[in-house]
This record gives C-alpha cells, structure tokens and sequence, in this order.
C-alpha cells in the first residue's frame, strides 16, 4: 500500500462539500482509516450543495457515512468539535496526513495563527507542529490580502496550499469531472492511487511530428 494508511479528513464551511465527499468515497475505496471532522457551516453547506443531509451527533454521522461509502466498520471514524480525547487531538495518536477539505479562509486563518479553538483547529496544528502532511483546499474567490498572506504563512510552515481551482486540459463533461480533477491532485499529493485523472505525460508518447 502506497500512501498514509490512516488519515484526518476535515470539513468546514466555504462552498465545495462535494469535494470532501468524494474524497472520503476515495479514501474508503482504497481501504484507508478515516479519521472525520466535520463543522456546523459545512453541514449547513452540504444540505444546501447536495441531497447529503448527515445527523447532528457524531456517532449517528459515522453510522450514516459508514452506510453512505460502503465502507467497513471501524473504517470511518467520527469526532465532535471538543472531543479533545481523539487520536486526532494528539502527536502521538494523531494519522500521518491530515486534508481540509473544503477550507474556509476562517479555518485557513485559525490554523495560521494556531487558534485551536476546536477540533478541526487543534488537529490542524498538531499536523504541522509534528512536520506531517498538511492539504489546505480552499474554495473563495476572490482572494484577500488577508487570505493569502495566511496562506503564505501556512506554505512555509510546510502546508501545501490547493486551491479547488480545476483545470480543463482533460476536457471535462460534467460537473463530476470537474470534481475528480480537484479530488485526484488530492490523492496524488498523498500518493494514494486514482484512476480518476491520468497524470500529465502519461499518454504523451513524444516525437516532433
């Protein structure tokens, strides 16, 4: 197996829920240990941006995503927002890899400045101050001064900053495509395998005709 065998997978609140979902349907397909969070914003935004509407209580979220991907029992594991016992919350418990998915730029910024007001903030900081692997996917347009000297700030702490910008040079067709390219650059930076997006060059067989 390539890739983090376990991995925190948060979600907040700015526009892109579908990312995130993809994403976690990925990561069980690949029979990866999730650990999720999720905020109240970015519940509010999924029943506003899909027909995924999730239960309010951690362990009824687990239960329905559990159900919803397919995946195993144990695989996806859910924790409230001051759940400060979860693996999540420590250097020593925490997954190697932690993806913020879709990022707000008030996430972007809590972490930037190592708020941990909760959990999603505290695991963030855990990530960097152990030097693990760290994907911020922002979703705002346009950028502030603001939010992009917190994301400078964040790129030399050792973060990669994605920005759920897809690119059209696999043509896409449907807003899915659209989706896969994002979620698939995703899953290259954690050396996960995909199918999703050929990696460039991969088709190109050279010569000067």
């Amino acid at each position: 197996m390539t890739g983090p065998e376990r991995i925190t997978l948060a979600m907040t609140g700015a526009s892109g829920a579908q990312y995130g979902l993809r994403l976690l349907d990925c990561l069980v397909r690949e029979d990866r240990e999730v650990h999720f969070l999720i905020s109240k914003a970015a519940q509010l935004v999924m029943s506003t941006e899909t027909d995924v509407v999730l239960p309010a209580k951690p362990q009824a979220i687990q239960a329905f995503l559990t159900e919803y991907t397919g995946a195993s029992a144990g695989q996806i594991r859910v924790y409230g927002k001051e759940d400060w016992m979860s693996p999540v919350a420590s250097g020593s418990g925490a997954p190697s890899a932690m993806v913020v998915v879709p990022c707000s730029t008030g996430t972007l910024s809590a972490i930037a400045c190592g708020a941990c007001n909760n959990l999603i903030e505290r695991a963030a900081d855990v990530t960097l101050k152990e030097r693990r692997q760290l994907i911020l996917v922002p979703r705002e347009a346009p950028f502030s001064t603001i939010h992009l000297e917190n994301m400078l700030k964040l790129s030399n702490m050792g973060a990669v900053i994605l920005p759920a910008a897809p690119g059209f040079y696999n043509q896409p067709q449907t807003i899915d495509d659209l989706i896969d390219f994002v979620v698939a650059r995703i899953l290259n930076l954690l050396d996960i395998p995909q199918d999703m997006l050929p990696r460039w060059g991969e088709h190109h067989f050279g010569g000067d005709e």
